[in-house]
C-alpha cells in the first residue's frame, strides 16, 4: 500500500526489507559503567540488613560491661595522647572476624576498608593491624571472664544445667615448623648467637643515639631479644621433653626454637607436626562450651579431672556427668572427680582387652570400689545411650570450630593459644545463645 511522503524516498528503500531471524544481530544490553559520577546518600547503617550477623554479635557486645579494660587505657579526658578506638568495636570486630574464619590481623584491618559489615562494626573509626593484634592476645583474662558469664547467664534462664558435659580434645597446628626443633648442643650455640647478637645492637644503639628513633633499628632490637627469649624457654623446657622419653632416646629430646611450647603430635590425618591440644568442655543439651584449656600434652590421658575443677571453679557445681572417650579413661581421675572424691559420674568406655575371652566389664582385683562400678555401669545399656551425645555434641563442637578456620594458631606460646581459643569458644556461645533463645523452653515435668 503507498503512503504519501514528505520526501521522496531511494527505490532501494522503498521495498521492503527482509524481517532479521530471531537471535540475530547485535543485541542491547546495559553495560557497567564505573566512571559515572554519582552521589549516593545512604549510613552505614542503611547498608546492613537487619538481621546481618554482625549485628547480632554487637548486640552482645554493647551490654558488656568494659570497666577491666577502660583502666588499662592511659589516654584520658583533659590529658595529652591519642585517642585509642572504643573496646567494644575491637571486640565486635574479632568475634565477626572469628565467625568469618578470618585469623590475621593485616587481613582483617583490610576487610575494615572493604567489606561493608566490617565497616558497619568500626563506624568510621580507622584501623590499623598493630592494634588489632595487641588487642586480639592483649585481654585474656577479660574473655576469660566473658565465657563464665555467658555460661551463667544461660544456667540463670535454665538453658544450662551442668548435668551432662562432653569432653573433648583437639590438635591444633602450631605456629613452628618441624625444622625448628633443635636438641641441646644446637640450643645453647642458637642461644650465645642470640645473646651476641642482642649485645651487637645495643652497642649500635649506644654508639648512635639517633638510632633509637629509627623504627627499623628498634624493630631488630626486639626480634633479637625475642628470639633470645625463646631460645632461652627451648632450653628451659627441654629438661620436661628428656623426662618424658625412654632412657635410650632422652639425649635426641628436641624443642622448638620458634613456639617452645609446641610438640610434635600426631594429627587427625596420621601425620605428626607440631600442634598444642585444645580441650573443649561442652554441655550435651544446649551444646554451650563450659570449659577451655591449651596444653601440650599429645593424650588426653589426665586432661578430665583438671576440666571437672575448671568447671567447678567458674560455675560453682561441677557437672553431674562427664562423657569422655577412651583417651581420658585414667584411673586416676575417674576416682578424683566420683564419690566420694568427688560429685561426678564418669561415661568413658573401658579398654578392650586383646584376650576375647575377658569380660573387661567384669571387677578385676585390683579394682578400687569407684572402678569396679565404673565397669559394670559401661556395660548397661543406659550408659550406651548416654554416652552416644559425646560424638553428638562435643565432636560436633569441634567441627565447627574447624568449618570457622580452627586448623592453626596464628600466635605462639601456650598462653596466648589459649587466648585464641577463647575467642573461638566465646563467639560459639554467642551464636548459640542466639539459637537457644529463639526456641521457647518447654517447663520441665
Amino acid at each position: 500500500m503507498n503512503q504519501p511522503t514528505l520526501f521522496e524516498l531511494p527505490e532501494e528503500l522503498e521495498t521492503d526489507r527482509p524481517s532479521r531471524p530471531p537471535g540475530k544481530g547485535t543485541p542491547r544490553l546495559r553495560c557497567a559503567n564505573r566512571r559515572q559520577v554519582v552521589f549516593r546518600a545512604a549510613a552505614l547503617d542503611d547498608l546492613l540488613p537487619d538481621d546481618h550477623p554482625a549485628r547480632l554479635i554487637w548486640q552482645y557486645v554493647d551490654g558488656l560491661d568494659f570497666g577491666p579494660i577502660h583502666e588499662q587505657i592511659r589516654s584520658v579526658e583533659g590529658h595529652a595522647g591519642r585517642t585509642p578506638a572504643d573496646p567494644k568495636i575491637l571486640l565486635s570486630l574479632w568475634l565477626f572476624a572469628t565467625l568469618e574464619g578470618v585469623g590475621s590481623a593485616r587481613q582483617l584491618d583490610k576487610l575494615c576498608t572493604a567489606h561493608v559489615a566490617y565497616q558497619w562494626i568500626c563506624g568510621d573509626v580507622s584501623m590499623n593491624y598493630h592494634s588489632l593484634a595487641d588487642f586480639r592476645t592483649a585481654h585474656s583474662e577479660f574473655l576469660d571472664q566473658l565465657l563464665t558469664q555467658s555460661v551463667a547467664t544461660l544456667m540463670h534462664e535454665g538453658l544450662v544445667t551442668l548435668k551432662r558435659v562432653a569432653q573433648d580434645g583437639m590438635r591444633v597446628r602450631a605456629s613452628a615448623g618441624a625444622a625448628s626443633f633443635r636438641r641441646e648442643k644446637t640450643l645453647e650455640d642458637c642461644l650465645a648467637e642470640a645473646e651476641e647478637q642482642v649485645q651487637t645492637l645495643r652497642k649500635e644503639l649506644e654508639d648512635d643515639p639517633a638510632a633509637a628513633n629509627n623504627r627499623q633499628q628498634a624493630a631488630r632490637e626486639r626480634a633479637a631479644r625475642e628470639r633470645q627469649q625463646r631460645v632461652q624457654q627451648a632450653l628451659d623446657q627441654l629438661e620436661e621433653v628428656r623426662s618424658k622419653k625412654k632412657a635410650k632416646d632422652r639425649d635426641k629430646a628436641r624443642v622448638s626454637t620458634t613456639d617452645p611450647d609446641a610438640r610434635v603430635m600426631k594429627m587427625a590425618d596420621g601425620g605428626f607436626r607440631p600442634a598444642l591440644n585444645v580441650q573443649f568442655a561442652t554441655d550435651t543439651e544446649s551444646q554451650i562450651i563450659v570449659g577451655v584449656e591449651v596444653t601440650n600434652s599429645g593424650s588426653d590421658q589426665g586432661e578430665m579431672s583438671p576440666m571437672v575443677e575448671q568447671i567447678e571453679s567458674r560455675h560453682g557445681k561441677p557437672p553431674d556427668e562427664m562423657l569422655v572417650d577412651g583417651g581420658f579413661a585414667k584411673h586416676d581421675d575417674i576416682e578424683k572427680v566420683s564419690a566420694p572424691h568427688g560429685k561426678t559420674t564418669v561415661y568413658a568406655p573401658v579398654m578392650k582387652s586383646s584376650n576375647p575371652d575377658i569380660d573387661v566389664h567384669a571387677p578385676r582385683l585390683n579394682d578400687s570400689p569407684v572402678i569396679a562400678q565404673w565397669r559394670q555401669r559401661m556395660a548397661t545399656d543406659e550408659a550406651k545411650e548416654i554416652y552416644k551425645e559425646r560424638a553428638a555434641t562435643a565432636e560436633c563442637v569441634n567441627a565447627i570450630a574447624r568449618n570457622r578456620g580452627f586448623w592453626q594458631f596464628p600466635v605462639r606460646g601456650s598462653p596466648k593459644a589459649r587466648t585464641i581459643a577463647l575467642w573461638y569458644a566465646l563467639l560459639h556461645n554467642v551464636m548459640r545463645a542466639v539459637a537457644l533463645r529463639a526456641v521457647p523452653v518447654l517447663p520441665r515435668s
